[in-house]
């Protein structure tokens, strides 16, 4: 089920063979120590234990702009997060779809509310490995530490500024990385998901912007991806943009795993709505 979305967004998160945007950023202007803290994030959002989360995943085809928004917690000592996805209006902009629950575990994606013929009480279970993409963004979201993780292979990195974030001081950073040499720098339990989406991707150039507290911890970070012509059915470029949010570090955040006889073993239709 390499698109877990499938049939529930005009645009179509159907992300077999993407190739991610080419960028090239000058180095020039890097802010010194910029490239080390951006691929040092992971381990400063390790040390910080766990924050809330907001995130988006967003396409954008021609004029037309497809959006899903997540809010909910990570624990990062676990690598395991909990978060509540709405999703966009159908095409004809009338129908609700039912907002999906989703938890994030190292190497898996549990979701509820998922799609046609999944009894309210049972959970679908995705492998982030088996995913096209590792899971990167077709569960409608990006792990917040995965998303860290991509950072580790950041290169061309520069200053672009200094902002404030929800009362926040931070450093906003312009870069690309690769997500093969992401995959083998990562820590064990992203490298699987990180390699499979080195496999599914036909580029793995991504640009990024980051921003980083005092901390070094990673309050935002947004990454853009284009599918290929021949993966949108419409004959042209769609890009896919993934911004992650990080706040209320140290916050209790608490996530349950399904046990096996509540997880969905059936063929999933499209999501509801």
């Amino acid at each position: 089920m390499s698109a877990v979305l499938a049939g529930g967004l005009a645009a179509g998160l159907l992300l077999t063979g993407c190739t991610p945007e080419t960028v090239v950023v000058d180095g020039r202007g890097s802010g010194g120590d910029g490239g080390p803290r951006v691929r040092g994030a992971a381990d400063a959002l390790v040390r910080a234990g766990s924050s809330r989360v907001r995130t988006t995943v967003e396409t954008v085809t021609g004029g037309t702009r497809v959006a899903i928004r997540g809010r909910g917690g990570y624990d990062f000592d676990r690598r395991r997060g909990r978060l509540r996805l709405v999703l966009p209006r159908d095409a004809s902009g009338t129908a609700e779809h039912r907002p999906i629950t989703e938890l994030l575990a190292a190497g898996a994606v549990f979701m509820r509310n998922r799609g046609a013929g999944v009894p309210d009480d049972k959970w679908v279970r995705v492998v982030s490995a088996g995913a096209v993409d590792g899971n990167l963004v077709t569960g409608g979201a990006t792990d917040p530490l995965t998303a860290a993780e991509l950072l580790r292979a950041a290169r061309g990195v520069r200053l672009v500024g200094r902002e404030r974030l929800d009362g926040t001081a931070v450093r906003h950073y312009q870069g690309v990385t690769d997500i093969g040499r992401a995959a083998r720098a990562a820590s064990p339990a992203a490298r699987e998901v990180l390699g499979a989406a080195a496999r599914g991707f036909t580029e793995h150039v991504v640009a990024f912007d980051a921003y980083l507290d005092e901390r070094g911890r990673l309050r935002k970070v947004r990454h853009r991806f284009t599918m290929a012509e021949r993966w949108t059915g419409s004959g042209v470029r769609q890009q896919v943009v993934s911004t992650t949010e990080l706040y209320d570090f140290g916050a209790r955040v608490t996530v349950r795993l399904p046990d096996p006889e509540d997880i969905f073993t059936g063929t999933v239709g499209a999501p509801r709505g």
